[in-house]
Parts: structure tokens; C-alpha cells; sequence
């Protein structure tokens, strides 16, 4: 006769209880937004929010829109005027750049967005694609500002999302880099070279952005030579790269630290010098444990630069306030500043689902 304890183990699987995935979407609902009464009582009160913000929000932002017509169109209205956007496009890309040359930051653009592609799909070997996005400033820079073949369009006329994103791109690719030496110095044994980076690393995370770029614009032409004159553009990109490679050098300096002390001790033994040590075996495996907190500062470089409208520099969000401004479209400045949050949205989200593949694939290659 079999025992009652060996009829348990082998019950049907049928009496036990379903996961909640194959549940449905009730369960799921019951098990997320209503298990107890707090949880219940906080989802009926989000609901009753959405239920009385999304319906009017959509129907200015979509049903009652303007999508085409004049400024006269969109004061007859009662919702958005996106046709705003539309006239107004150039401003919030390029700023007051001249109209007939309009076709070199479209070409600087195109570099870009096929760079981008190509980095994405992995297009190539590697170091190639790092030496294109070393390169690619450069080419961008020839472009927009001219020289050569090319008329020279003055600095003060360079605005817009081109702005922006210049900005960002050049102060991600030379902060990166010397993040990591300013990371690597501050744990030298040398003491002149940890004091060093020591003293670049704390003041300047010790005050804010706009206080580096307020010092760059108004009090670095005050320390140069008289023969030595450098444009606002250039010295604020500076205080972005400063600003950007101290915090970068914390988070990678972090990196180093959770590398275990016998990888050091494996690469010494098999007789890497220190820089060979550091490129092969210590900063990969540092820059693979803070990824995910590199690409957060790499997008946070990105919004910062919103600040530069401060100094006198007309970025995205400048041109947006600017187009607005216009006389023909006085009143249109909630459709400019959504138009501004979608893109710094596309862009950043961008950006972090990026850094999400390079996450995954380095943690399935370790």
C-alpha cells in the first residue's frame, strides 16, 4: 500500500495555482494596482488625475490643433498651433545661421546621423569608428564655419539644436578621456600628480555649472594675453569640458575601485608595464562596472546645455524662446517649449537605450 506522504508528492500539476502571467491581464491588475486597500485607493486617485488632465491635454494638443495655415489660423483656434513649428523650424535647428548656406549644417547632419548609424549597427571595426568620432568635430567644424573654399559664418550666428549638440558632442568626446586620466592621477602614488588632479577635481565640483560658465565667459578673457583672444563659444566649451571630465573622473574613479586587487597583481606578474596594465586589464573592466552612470552623465552634458542662453549663446531652448518672440507669432510659447521637451526627450532616451545595449552585451561577453 503506498504511503500518504508519496501520494502528496506526486499530486497533478493542475491544483496548483497559476503564475500570474498566465493569469491574465485581471489578474495582473488585481495583483499590481489593487493588492490591499492603500494600493487600491492610490490607483483610483491616479486614474481620477489622468482622467480629468489627459482628456484636455489631448484635445489641445491633437483634435483642436492647427497642423497647417498662418498665425491668423491659429488665433481663430482653441488649440495648439503646430504650423508654428513649422515656419519656425530653421530657428530651432540652425538659429539666425544665414539661410544660403543652410546646406552645410544639413551635410554636418547627415555625417552625424550616419556616423550614428553605423556605431549602432557596428558597422566596422571599432577603432575605426572611434577615429571617425574623433574626426567628425573637426570635418563639422569645417563645415559650419567655413574656411577655405567655404565663407566663414562668425560664431555669434551658430544657434539652435546645432548648438546643442555640438556642444555636447565635443564635451563628451574630450571629457570621457580625460575624465579617466584625471580618475587615474588622483590614485597615482605620485604625490605631485594626485595633488594635481586633486586640486582640478574638487573646486569644480564644488560650484555649480553656471558659475563655471559665468567665469569662462566673463573672467577667463582677463587671464589671457592681450594677443591671445579666444570667442565666447569656445572658452564656455571649456568650462562644459572641465565641468563634465571632474564628475566623470568620480565615476570612473569609482570603477577602479571595485576592480579586484588581483587583476592588478595577474597583469604585474605578467610584466605589463603601467599604461599597458591600465589599457588592457584595469580601465575596461572599470568602465564596464559604471556604464550605466557614464551614460547618465553623458546625458545630463547634454541638457546642460541648456545654460549656455546665460552667456549669450542661442541654444535650442534660446531659439525656441526666440522664434516666440516673433511679433506674428507672440503667444506660442507652450507649443515651442513641448516641441523642445519631445526632441531632448528622443534624444536622451536615445542615448540611454544605447547605453543599455553596450550594458548587455558587455555583461554577456564577461
Amino acid at each position: 500500500m503506498q504511503k500518504p506522504a508519496a501520494r502528496e508528492k506526486f499530486k497533478p500539476l493542475a491544483s496548483e495555482p497559476a503564475p500570474i502571467g498566465l493569469i491574465g491581464p485581471i489578474g495582473w491588475v488585481r495583483a499590481n494596482l489593487f493588492n490591499g486597500w492603500f494600493n487600491s485607493f492610490l490607483t483610483i486617485i491616479c486614474v481620477a488625475f489622468l482622467g480629468v488632465i489627459i482628456p484636455p491635454f489631448c484635445s489641445w494638443m491633437f483634435f483642436d490643433a492647427v497642423w497647417f495655415g498662418d498665425s491668423e489660423t491659429c488665433r481663430a483656434a482653441s488649440g495648439a498651433c503646430w504650423t508654428f513649428i513649422g515656419h519656425k523650424l530653421q530657428v530651432f535647428l540652425i538659429g539666425p545661421y544665414p539661410t544660403s548656406e543652410i546646406w552645410r549644417p544639413a551635410a554636418a547632419a547627415v555625417l552625424l546621423a550616419a556616423l550614428i548609424l553605423a556605431t549602432t549597427l557596428r558597422l566596422g571595426n571599432k577603432y575605426f569608428l572611434v577615429i571617425l568620432w574623433l574626426l567628425y568635430p573637426c570635418a563639422a567644424y569645417f563645415l559650419i564655419n567655413g574656411g577655405w573654399f567655404l565663407p566663414r559664418v562668425d560664431q555669434s550666428r551658430w544657434g539652435g539644436l546645432m548648438l546643442s549638440i555640438g556642444l555636447a558632442l565635443v564635451g563628451i568626446l574630450v571629457s570621457v578621456p580625460l575624465g579617466i586620466l584625471l580618475a587615474l592621477g588622483r590614485r597615482s602614488r605620485i604625490i605631485a600628480v594626485k595633488s594635481l588632479c586633486v586640486g582640478i577635481i574638487e573646486p569644480i565640483r564644488g560650484v555649480p555649472l553656471i558659475t563655471i560658465l559665468f567665469m569662462a565667459s566673463v573672467m577667463m578673457p582677463l587671464f589671457l594675453p592681450e594677443h591671445l583672444q579666444i570667442n565666447n563659444m569656445l572658452r564656455v566649451q571649456i568650462g562644459i569640458i572641465l565641468f563634465s571630465s571632474a564628475y566623470m573622473a568620480e565615476v570612473v574613479r569609482g570603477g577602479l575601485q571595485a576592480v579586484p586587487r588581483g587583476q592588478i597583481e595577474a597583469a604585474t606578474a605578467l610584466g605589463l608595464n603601467y599604461w599597458k596594465m591600465n589599457y588592457l586589464v584595469v580601465i575596461p573592466q572599470a568602465l564596464r562596472n559604471v556604464l550605466p552612470s557614464l551614460i547618465g552623465r553623458c546625458i545630463a552634458l547634454f541638457k546642460d546645455t541648456s545654460l549656455v542662453i546665460i552667456v549669450g549663446l542661442l541654444d535650442f531652448l534660446g531659439a525656441a524662446k526666440a522664434a516666440a518672440q516673433d511679433s506674428n507669432w507672440l503667444g506660442y510659447d507652450a507649443e515651442a517649449y513641448v516641441f523642445c521637451a519631445l526632441i531632448y526627450w528622443v534624444i536622451c532616451f536615445g542615448m540611454s537605450r544605447y547605453g543599455r545595449s553596450i550594458e548587455a552585451r558587455t555583461t554577456v561577453h564577461h
